[in-house]
């Protein structure tokens, strides 16, 4: 009798636990977020008479600051913002990202040799912590190009009310190989509801061509004008990578 009571009391304690999880995916804004990286986006205004000493401090002194953490990528912005770099950093998780500024803070060479000279440089800094979405890996293209970051202010609301529309046009447009996807970055921490998409082309002119022709693709227009019923606003801007940037 007492095997049969505890068996009982386990069920119905599984049915606790799975209606449990039933109301927070009810409740939920979208995919539970499996796996705690996180890339932080960074993106700096320089002072327009400085930004060739700027890219040259970078060449010679970044290799300090990838000795505490992975670099994704850097670019200077061509098209769509000037005199600015953005560049996009790794971290296992907060506690990681804390212990690296600790060390970045004491380093005494990182700070004599880039900071010191960098900070006068700049007229402005602004970052962002992002998650890439749960479909999407990021990805390496397999020779150098430029690259566009296209930034999408969607609706209150989380991917529960907009990812699945934004996934079907995101992957549609990729599938028919106009531009390479890189990765899907969710924003964590700055303006939420806010999704950038980092694609690559061999250059402007392919990428131009290749915007063309979606305009015209039945499966691409289909797909984003699902999408755009839930889009507020669009940014998109034109990324050169800098010759230290592991994202070439």
């Amino acid at each position: 009798m007492l095997c049969v009571r505890t068996l009982l009391r386990g069920a119905e304690t599984g049915r606790a636990v799975t209606a449990a999880r039933a109301q927070i995916f009810w409740f939920a804004t979208g995919p539970r977020q499996e796996d705690s990286r996180f890339y932080e986006f960074r993106t700096y205004t320089v002072k327009p008479k400085r930004m060739q000493e700027f890219l040259k401090l970078g060449n010679e002194h970044m290799h300090l600051r990838t000795a505490h953490s992975e670099l994704i990528g850097y670019w200077t912005m061509e098209l769509g913002g000037l005199n600015k770099v953005f560049h996009i950093w790794k971290y296992d998780n907060f506690q990681h990202r804390t212990e690296v500024r600790t060390k970045l803070a004491k380093d005494q060479e990182w700070q004599e040799k880039y900071i010191s000279k960098m900070l006068p440089m700049l007229d402005k800094q602004e970052n962002e912590i992002t998650y890439l979405v749960p479909w999407c890996k990021l990805e390496k293209p397999e020779k150098e190009g430029v690259y566009e970051l296209v930034t999408f202010q969607m609706k209150p609301g989380g991917p529960a009310l907009w990812g699945q529309a934004f996934k079907t046009a995101t992957s549609v447009h990729n599938h028919v190989g106009y531009s390479k996807l890189i990765g899907v970055f969710h924003t964590e921490y700055g303006l939420l509801n806010k999704v950038h998409v980092l694609w690559w082309n061999e250059n402007p002119d392919s990428r131009a061509t290749g915007r063309h022709l979606s305009h015209e693709d039945a499966r691409v227009v289909a797909a984003v004008r699902e999408s755009v019923k839930f889009l507020e606003s669009q940014q998109n801007v034109l990324l050169i990578p800098v010759p230290f940037s592991p994202l070439k």
